[in-house]
């Protein structure tokens, strides 16, 4: 991030110098406190842009050619803006020409000046990396002959990625290779890998079984959920062949990396901003909608308006959320119950309501607060996630992400009445979040308003 300040400020002083002799741009060139203050601004700019484009993430495993290459991506963004920025002044519409020229010019005294930078800068990292001044301490999950040939791979190719094996777990009472034992420390077993991990600082888990061992991975990848590790999965001649492998250099040992960062920074970014204007506007504008489902709460039977209850949200954390009373008075005095189509615990006006999502409106309020995204899996009560988890561990998946008003689970399915329907509700909201974007949320909008709109909701 500095390297990249200071060669925005460099390139912003070669610029100021240079134009006036090579585009001839007859302005006042004169330096001053503004102009010092606009060219810190421009430079914190860029790094900012840098950010949510990601080229701060991973600084440790980044390849000069790519980093090349993504720079040229974003530098040329940038220079984009900036000519849109020029020819906002409607005064100097005539000066296209001059204004593209100033805005090529810039882009490559930019792009240039910061490619060395970068170059520089991502070549101590690797001589770093290399000599093992920087490393990572691995944990290889195995017990067979497979595991030491990935410690053996990775000795010979790892060096570059930092790579730093300490050991390896194995199966509870499962047989472990002697050469194995032999060769690496054996830390403990899978169900330890929680506490290895802190214990020990593990910052990589390479995952080196057989890859036909579905449930297994799944126990394993359930166990480090909440662990910050970078996970890596060992991959057979059909996953290669599928085009999922993934490898970091030219020469780095072939793994399947478990994705943490769902979205690209600019997108988490632009994600939460839509979800607090589209709260803000809607709480805004539709004030009027809210005044008149509250009084036909208040007229459809005794009770208040609003309805608050704890539901689980990302992390894990608990938080209240928010609805329009559509169920009489104490309608779980027994007990929590998931609702049906004919549950007699739902008023009349409720259960029109709930047809057209009216009584989610108040969620906004949770979308604003933080607690919710507009599109997100829907959040659950612990009592029910206690029950999931014992036949789909992998429902804490879901926790990954913000709770959403609506999601794929829910346009593709609908509300669940029994725990096996959220089981196969699931399924949808697993497939969004490992297809997270932009894109994906507002296909989901647009289908849950048709959804609306034909009064499709339960």
């Amino acid at each position: 991030m500095a390297a990249d300040f200071a060669a925005a400020l460099l390139a912003w002083a070669v610029f100021f110098v240079l134009r006036q002799y090579l585009l001839h741009d007859a302005g006042d060139y004169r330096f001053s406190g503004a102009l010092a203050g606009t060219v810190v601004a421009i430079s914190l700019a860029w790094t900012a842009l840098y950010a949510l484009a990601g080229q701060y993430r991973d600084v440790f495993r980044k390849s000069r050619l790519a980093e090349l290459l993504h720079l040229l991506r974003v530098a040329g963004l940038g220079a984009m803006l900036l000519l849109f920025a020029l020819l906002l002044d409607e005064q100097s519409l005539g000066r296209y020409r001059l204004h593209f020229r100033t805005a090529a010019l810039y882009f490559l005294l930019h792009y240039f000046i910061t490619a060395v930078f970068r170059i520089v800068v991502v070549g101590s990292v690797q001589r770093l990396v290399r000599s093992g001044a920087i490393s990572f301490p691995t944990l290889l999950v195995g017990g067979n002959s497979l595991v030491l040939d990935t410690a053996r791979d990775l000795g010979r190719t790892g060096h570059h990625l930092g790579m730093r094996v300490v050991g390896f777990v194995a199966p509870e009472g499962g047989p472990v290779d002697d050469a194995l034992a032999a060769a690496l420390p054996a830390l403990g077993t899978y169900r330890e890998l929680p506490a290895l991990v802190q214990a020990l600082r593990i910052e990589e888990v390479v995952i080196a079984i057989e890859p036909s061992e579905h449930r297994r991975i799944q126990e394993i990848l359930n166990l480090l959920e909440d662990a910050a590790v970078r996970i890596s999965i060992l991959p057979d001649l059909y996953q290669i062949l599928l085009g999922s492998v993934k490898v970091n250099h030219s020469f780095g040992t072939p793994l399947i990396e478990i994705k943490h960062d769902l979205l690209e920074p600019w997108q988490t970014a632009v994600k939460r901003l839509l979800d607090v204007v589209g709260a803000v506007l809607f709480l805004g504008l539709a004030w009027w909608v809210y005044a008149g489902v509250a009084v036909m709460v208040r007229l459809s039977s005794p009770g208040p308006v609003f309805y608050r209850q704890v539901r689980i949200g990302k992390n894990g954390r608990p938080f209240r959320i928010i609805k329009f009373r559509s169920m009489y008075l104490d309608a779980e005095r027994l007990g929590p119950a998931l609702s049906s189509d004919a549950d007699p615990r739902i008023t009349p006006w409720g259960r029109f309501m709930r047809r057209v999502r009216l009584d989610e409106l108040p969620q906004f309020w949770n979308v604003l607060r933080g607690d919710m995204s507009l599109v997100g899996p829907r959040p659950e009560r612990q009592f029910f996630i206690d029950q999931i988890v014992l036949v789909a561990p992998h429902y804490r998946h879901l926790h990954r992400v913000r709770p959403g008003l609506t999601s794929l689970g829910q346009v593709k399915y609908g509300y669940a009445e029994t725990v096996p329907q959220m089981l196969e509700r699931l399924k949808y909201d697993v497939l969004y979040i490992e297809n997270m974007s932009l894109a994906m949320d507002f296909r989901v909008m647009l289908y849950t308003l048709k959804i609306i709109l034909e009064g499709r909701g339960k």
